[in-house]
Parts: structure tokens; sequence; C-alpha cells
């Protein structure tokens, strides 16, 4: 117990150890943050206590050195006056203000009984003057773009600065609608259409189904499928889903007939000495035995088989070039399979397996048509797979 007590004492020394060396390295390098960070995990728990103190030393040191670094930074970002630089400028501020507040949390700090003291700034007025510059240069330059472009990744450079507004200044001007403008110029539109090419007739609930886009969870921003043309939008690009073929197999009844036997005990039996007669024990009692019977049953396996192919196309046409830019083969499946057991003979016979099947009973086949539509899932699963790894060249 004294081994274990000594060797788990060493090992919180050593952990501590590498912990102090690690900031420090950080510290020495210029990573003041991550050694800040480290610092304030150290200082979470009993930050009183004599071995903490360290991390407080380096904690106060790698805040002033940090501190000192982002206000030169400061001092020669607003010299420059560049309004690309004003985001940089209030990033800064906020880094500022974070660091603070992150500190704070571990207050008040004590060496040797002494509070220490680390110098705070109000940035509040600093961050407010900046998030209005960045608020109006960002946009300036996304209703520049919406104003003079016709491409859809203009369109999207706007949003993108448009919602960097709305993050930080929310609500500003009417930043929400020029969002609304830039998302649906930027998006590509692609009407969707099943052909049915296999002169069969295709379930109505079906090609619903595949249509449908709700039900696939696509989550693509900058792309809308629609299975219904809408006449206020210029269609990008054409999906068409041509079925080439449906296949389904006949119905299929397999049997296969299986021997079971087995010995068991089934009752008991007088134990006859060499005469034929009942034996005895020593004290005169009748002896007894298991009675063995061999018994014997023919177990019948039955399965019901019957399946459905789907062969498909996707075909993605540009509509503005007027050609088609890709086509994708999908090959879907469907089978029914069913199996179940009867028996003849002992049941007892039958081992785990052939009782379970025994539970089973023989159901109708789907007709063809839910075949067909069973099959959808597959193609729809195989159709979605296609609509997610695809993405439109401009």
């Amino acid at each position: 117990m004294k081994n274990f007590t000594l060797i788990t004492v060493l090992l919180l020394v050593l952990t501590s150890c590498v912990g102090r060396k690690q900031i420090e390295k950080q510290l020495h390098s210029g990573n003041y943050d991550l050694a800040i960070s480290n610092a304030l995990k150290k200082l979470e728990n009993n930050k009183d206590k004599k071995r903490k103190q360290s991390y407080i030393l380096m904690l106060q040191d790698a805040y002033y050195k940090v501190v000192a670094d982002d206000h030169t930074n400061l001092n020669h970002l607003t010299k420059d006056g560049n309004p690309e630089l004003f985001e940089t400028i209030y990033n800064t501020y906020l880094d500022l203000e974070s660091r603070q507040t992150a500190i704070k949390r571990v207050l008040p700090l004590q060496i040797g009984g002494k509070t220490i003291t680390l110098d705070f700034n109000d940035y509040s007025s600093q961050i407010v003057d900046y998030r209005a510059k960045v608020s109006e240069y960002k946009y300036d330059q996304a209703t520049t773009l919406l104003q003079s472009s016709s491409s859809k990744y203009d369109y999207r450079e706007a949003y993108s600065l448009l919602n960097t507004i709305e993050a930080i200044n929310p609500n500003y001007r009417d930043v929400r609608s020029l969002m609304d403008d830039a998302h649906f110029k930027g998006t590509d539109f692609v009407l969707v259409t099943i052909e049915n090419q296999t002169r069969q007739i295709i379930p109505q609930r079906l090609e619903s189904d595949l249509l449908n886009f709700d039900t696939y969870g696509l989550n693509q921003f900058w792309t809308a499928y629609h299975a219904s043309s809408d006449t206020h939008i210029d269609y990008d690009y054409a999906m068409q889903l041509q079925l080439q073929r449906i296949n389904i197999s006949p119905e299929h009844i397999t049997e296969r007939q299986l021997l079971r036997q087995k010995d068991i005990v089934d009752g008991w039996e007088y134990v006859l000495d060499t005469n034929g007669n009942v034996a005895k024990d020593s004290l005169g009692n009748d002896i007894i035995q298991d009675k063995i019977v061999n018994i014997k049953a023919r177990f019948f396996e039955v399965n019901q088989l019957k399946s459905t192919q789907v062969i498909a196309r996707v075909v993605y046409t540009d509509l503005k070039q007027n050609q088609i830019l890709d086509n994708f083969n999908i090959d879907s499946e469907f089978v029914f399979e069913n199996t179940f057991g009867t028996v003849r003979g002992d049941q007892r016979a039958l081992n785990n397996g052939d009782l379970q099947l025994l539970r089973n009973r023989q159901i109708p086949f789907p007709n063809n048509e839910q075949m067909v539509y069973d099959t959808g899932e597959d193609l729809k699963y195989k159709l979605k797979d296609i609509i997610n790894s695809y993405s439109f060249r401009g």
C-alpha cells in the first residue's frame, strides 16, 4: 500500500511538471494564448495552493506579452487605414475582450498572501466602432456584387459577406432581405423528371415518392431540386431519371426435406437381471433406469422467393448550354423471401433452428406492383447518393 501511495504521488508530481514545462515552452515560443488557456485550466481548482503559484506567474507573463503584441499590431493596422483590415482590427479587439473575460473568472489570484493585479481595459467602444466599420464596408461590397454581377459565384460571395454582417451585427439595415436575394440568385435550380422507358406501368405512388425530395434529407445550400416547374424560375439544369427496364422474377417455392432423429429419455423402465427378473439393489428395492427411445421426424424447409430489378439511368443536362453533362447507371433490386417449416413425425426430434422455422407461416407473394414499389426504396437511396455526390461545374 505504501508503494502504491508513493507511485501515485510521483505520477502527480510528474504530471504537474509536464504541464508547467509545456506552458513554459509555449511562453518561450510566443504561443501566449495557448499558454494562458493551459494556465487557466491549472488554476480552475485549488488556485490558492502554493504549488499553483508558478502558473499564476506564467499567466501574468503571457497576458502582458500577448496584450502588448495585440496593441502593437493594432497601431500598425489602424495607421494603415485600409478598410480591408477593419475585420482584423475588430477581431483583435474581440480577442482582447474575451481574453480578459476568461482571466476574470479565476480572480482574485494571490502569491504569498498578496493579491496580484492585472491591468484590464474597456474595449467596448472600439468593438462597437469597428463592428460598424466592418458592417458598412462589407455591405458596400455585397451590394456592389448584387447590382453589377450576373455570376452565381459572385452572388454566393455577396451572400457570404452579408452572412458575416448578420453574424456580428444582426439585422443590420436590409441585410436579411439581401441575403434572401443573394441566395436565390446564387442557387443552381434543377428540374427533375421521370421518363418511363420500360413499356410497363409504374405505380403512381412510386413516382410520387421518387419525386418527393423532402424525404431525401438533402443538405445542399446552393442547389435546389424541383419536381414540378415554377414559372418564376429560370432553371439551370435538368435531371432526368430514365427507368429503362423492369425485371420481375416468377414466384419460386422450393422445398428441402430433412430427416431428423435423436435419442431421448421417455419415462423409465425396470432393470432386469440375467434371468429376466427385476434387479434389486442392496436394500431389496427394484432398480429402475431412464427409458431411452429413438425418435424420428421429417422436416420440410420451404422457401418462398420473388425478386424485382429496376434498371435506370440518371442524366444531368445543362439547360443553358443545351448539352448533357453526365449520366449515371442505377441497378436496384428488391427481394421478397420467406422461409418456413412443416413437420411429419415426432416434433421433439427437431433442432432449435427447425423449431424457429416451424413458427413461421407461408404468406402470400406480393403482387408485381407492390414489388416494383418496394424496389423504389433502394432506387431512392441510390438516387440520393448520386445527388449528394454530384456538383455542378461552373
